[in-house]
């Protein structure tokens, strides 16, 4: 499906050659390109203009949550038609795991999840992995912290069509497979229930809930109703069931995982023993037993990130995966307020290690903990392709990139 822009205005004044510069620059390869324009020029407008004539998959990087907002509710006016997500933290509150040595406080971690963006980040990835070419997602720079595989997350797809003969406990096993919770009580995002031959699914990225009708071990039909009137709304010939949460992983997976922890512990306690610090030793033991116990007996445990690269299969010091690898290889980046972003993305990676190096020097934490972290510049570099800085003020390094280059 192509890029359809709806919209009252033309391009006018420097708009349409800005345009035409642009997309110019973006067919021929150009690996940087900088948009000039001061505030309530339309740069907006003419990047909604770009990717119509692109027709690619595009991340649009805002520096903020506000920001992304609002370039979220403007670009839904300009593609109502087509899929355009929003990516931020999920975080209300959030403070992070800390440990200050100077006065010996240990600062647990404490959240508060938005279970509506939490919801609006699974639409994105499943927008992504779709196959759709006409997708936008406003991100904020949350975009470059680690989650999980999303080869992992495509494997947990679950694909049904109207005829497919399976039996309804074979579905009900892929559901839970897909972090999908039975409640046949009530009907809350990411459960499902089930009344006889029909399995209701409260789809984990969507406000609709998905009502599958068998006949026997045969699907008669796949129906998407309204989750409050139970009103039909669509029915569909096949879908895509696709996973409850963005960490997804196997059983073998967090097998192989605990056994590759318990290693790593018993050198870590050994190191801290050889240099003279039991007290670090014991409390590392205390901390990474009993996450081991909760993994085994829950499959989950508080802080299960810190142990990311464990599941993930990585190697120590690889970067973890982002939102950037659920994309193309050929997608389009627009970088808004370039000026400020750019050095956001710069800093995130200095600020978690710096948190992180206390945690694991005196025995919070693994050394691990270090790779679940947000990617570093050059690796947020090699993941663009294509770059378009948005900025008023560009500053000396999108200059640099886009080698002196500026459309107006």
């Amino acid at each position: 499906m192509k890029f359809e822009l709806v919209s009252d205005y033309k391009p006018m004044g420097d708009q349409p050659e800005a345009i035409a510069q642009l997309v110019e620059g973006v067919k021929n390869g150009t690996p940087a390109q900088t948009l000039l324009g001061v505030t309530g020029s339309g740069k907006t407008f003419t990047m909604a203009n770009v990717i119509k004539e692109i027709n690619r998959p595009t991340l649009i990087l805002s520096h903020n949550k506000t920001l992304a907002a609002q370039l979220y509710n403007e670009f839904k006016g300009f593609f109502p038609n087509n899929a355009v997500e929003y990516y931020v933290s999920y975080y209300d509150y959030y403070q992070p795991e800390a440990y200050i040595p100077s006065s010996d406080t240990y600062i647990e971690k404490d959240l508060a999840i938005n279970d509506e963006i939490d919801k609006l980040r699974l639409a994105a990835t499943s927008a992504l992995l779709s196959g759709r070419k006409d997708v936008v997602v406003i991100s904020s720079v949350s975009c470059i912290y680690g989650m999980g595989n999303p080869s992992d997350f495509y494997n947990n797809v679950i694909e049904i069509a109207v005829g497919d003969k399976i039996d309804r406990n074979v579905l009900l096993r892929k559901l839970v497979g897909s972090l999908y919770t039975r409640n046949d009580i009530s009907l809350e995002r990411g459960n499902f229930r089930v009344k006889g031959d029909t399995v209701d699914v409260s789809l984990a990225y969507s406000d609709h809930v998905l009502r599958i009708t068998f006949w026997d071990d045969d699907i008669e039909s796949i129906e998407e109703i309204d989750s409050v009137t139970g009103a039909r709304l669509t029915t569909f010939d096949d879908y895509k069931i696709y996973p409850a949460n963005l960490f997804m992983t196997t059983k073998e997976s967090t097998d192989r995982a605990i056994a590759e922890i318990e290693k790593d512990l018993a050198d870590r306690e050994e190191y801290f023993r050889e240099i003279g610090k039991p007290l670090e030793a014991k409390r590392l033991h205390e901390r990474v037993t009993y996450d081991i116990e909760m993994l085994r007996e829950l499959g989950h445990c508080s802080g299960i990130e810190n142990y990311s690269r464990y599941f993930d299969g990585r190697a120590a010091g690889t970067r973890p995966y982002c939102l950037l690898d659920f994309f193309p290889k050929d997608f389009l980046l627009i970088i808004d307020e370039s000026h400020v972003s750019v050095p956001q993305i710069h800093a995130m990676y200095g600020g978690d290690r710096a948190r992180k190096k206390n945690l694991v020097e005196f025995g919070f934490r693994l050394p691990a903990a270090f790779d679940n972290r947000p990617l570093m510049f050059g690796e947020f570099e090699e993941l663009t392709p294509q770059t378009i800085y948005v900025s008023a003020t560009p500053a000396d390094y999108e200059l640099e990139k886009s080698e002196g280059v500026v459309v107006e």
